[in-house]
C-alpha cells in the first residue's frame, strides 16, 4: 500500500473540552481523507482509549479541566510501554510550546488554527510515526529471525553431538593447551591418558605401549593445528593384546581466528590377542 493511503488510513484521537474545537478538526480530517478519526471531550479516558486502540495519532489540547494535556501525557508515558508519543498538543499559549515538546510531545498546533499548518503538520507526523512502526516491525521481526536461526542451530549442533556418539566410541573436545574439557566415552582410557586434579591437567599414563612414532605424528599434526582424518595408531597391552584405533579431529577457533582447541571423535577397529 502506497504511504499515502496508509497515512489516510491511520486512526487518529482528537481530545479537546470545546465541542467547537472537536467538530472543526474532525470535519477537516474527514474532509481530507482521513478514515478513522475519533474524539473525546474527557482527558481522563484518553490513556484507557490509547492502550485498547493504540491511536497511531493524538491531538491533544492543553488546556482542560479535571486533567490538563501535560497530565494526559504524563499518564500516556506511565502506563503506555510504546517509548514513542504520537502527540500532537493543541494551545493557545506560546510558552507552553517548549514545555509540551519537553513532556513528550512530538509537535504542536497554534490556536486560532490555521488549517493549511494543521494538515500539514498532521501529515508529517502520521508519515514519521508510519515510518518509526515500521522500523520498529523490522527489528521485531529481525530479532524473532535470529532466535528461531538460534534455535534451530542449536537443535542441529544437539543432534550432530547425538549422531557423533552414536556413530563412533568416545568425542572428545580440548583446550588451547592441550586440556580435555569434554569427553563422551573411554577416551581417556583410549588414548593413554589421566586426569590429575592437583595439576588439573592431562598426563600420560606410564607405560602405555603406544607405538611411539604414530603418536609422534599426531603430535605434530596438532601442534601444527592441521585437521586429521582416519588417523590410525597402536597400543601394545601388558598381555600381548594389540589394540588399533581410528581417530579424527580437527582446530576450533573463535570469531577472531584465535585457536582455542581440538575436537574429534574415534572408534576402537580391533583387539588381536
Amino acid at each position: 500500500m502506497p504511504m499515502t493511503a496508509q497515512i489516510l488510513q491511520a486512526s487518529i484521537l482528537i481530545v479537546d473540552d470545546q465541542a467547537a474545537n472537536v467538530q472543526l478538526l474532525q470535519q477537516l480530517l474527514i474532509d481530507a481523507g482521513y478514515a478513522h478519526v475519533t474524539s473525546t471531550m474527557k482527558p481522563e479516558d484518553v490513556s484507557a482509549l490509547h492502550q485498547t486502540h493504540s491511536y497511531d495519532l493524538i491531538l491533544l489540547d492543553l488546556q482542560m479541566p479535571v486533567m490538563d494535556g501535560f497530565e494526559v501525557m504524563a499518564s500516556l508515558k506511565d502506563e503506555i510501554r510504546d517509548d514513542y508519543l504520537p502527540v500532537i498538543v493543541l494551545t493557545a499559549q506560546p510558552g507552553h510550546k517548549l514545555r509540551a515538546l519537553q513532556a513528550g510531545a512530538k509537535d504542536f498546533i497554534s490556536k486560532p488554527f490555521d488549517l493549511i499548518e494543521v494538515k500539514t503538520r498532521i501529515h508529517n507526523m502520521l508519515e514519521v510515526r508510519l515510518l518509526y512502526k515500521k522500523l520498529s516491525n523490522y527489528n521485531k521481526e529481525l530479532e524473532d529471525a535470529v532466535a528461531e536461526r538460534t534455535a534451530e542451530l542449536r537443535e542441529s549442533e544437539a543432534r550432530y553431538r547425538s549422531l557423533i556418539e552414536l556413530a563412533s566410541d568416545w568425542y572428545w573436545e580440548q583446550d588451547e593447551f592441550g586440556r580435555f574439557v569434554k569427553v563422551s566415552g573411554p577416551v581417556l582410557e583410549m588414548l593413554g591418558m589421566q586426569a590429575d586434579p592437583a595439576l588439573d591437567q592431562d598426563k600420560p599414563l606410564q607405560g602405555g605401549g603406544w607405538d611411539e612414532e604414530e603418536r609422534e605424528a599426531l603430535r605434530r599434526t596438532i601442534a601444527a593445528r592441521q585437521p586429521f582424518l582416519d588417523f590410525i595408531f597402536h597400543r601394545k597391552n601388558p598381555d600381548e593384546s594389540q589394540q588399533s584405533f581410528k581417530v579424527s579431529g580437527e582446530p576450533m577457533f573463535n570469531r577472531n581466528s584465535r585457536f582455542i582447541g581440538y575436537r574429534g571423535i574415534g572408534i576402537e577397529l580391533a583387539t588381536k590377542g
